[in-house]
């Protein structure tokens, strides 16, 4: 399974539903993550909470094992189609920068996307 940004604010920030996204990741036998990811979730984290938010992140990766995938160059232009097939301004789906990175590896995986919102519901990417 793929983690998406979204999942893991929602988990890190406490909010409403953190508990389901906690459960989802800690069932799945594949946890994966973007090292794009990564940077835009420490971002926000930090942009929010400080540092200490960021090593927050850290921490929860370690201890959920959620491995870090590197972004190929096949995922980089996986990444542009996104953007020009479901991009802000291009589809309703809205894909930000973020986003394609995480569709890329999801579609280069075959795996399923946990992610909160309706953003990537719009799109073909398979849901977790």
């Amino acid at each position: 399974m793929i983690v998406d940004t979204s999942a893991i604010l929602a988990i890190l920030f406490r909010e409403p539903d953190a508990e389901h996204y906690a459960k989802v990741i800690a069932l799945a036998s594949s946890r994966r993550m973007s090292v794009a990811t990564l940077v835009e979730a420490t971002l926000v984290l930090e942009s929010r909470g400080g540092i200490a938010a960021g090593y927050e992140l850290d921490v929860f990766l370690e201890e959920a094992e959620i491995e870090l995938e590197p972004v190929t160059s096949e995922q980089a232009q996986a990444a542009q189609r996104a953007w020009r097939r479901f991009g802000k301004g291009n589809h309703p789906a809205g894909l930000n920068f973020g986003d394609c990175f995480v569709y890329a590896l999801a579609q280069a995986t075959r795996e399923p996307l946990l992610f909160k919102g309706q953003d990537f519901a719009l799109t073909d990417v398979e849901i977790a």
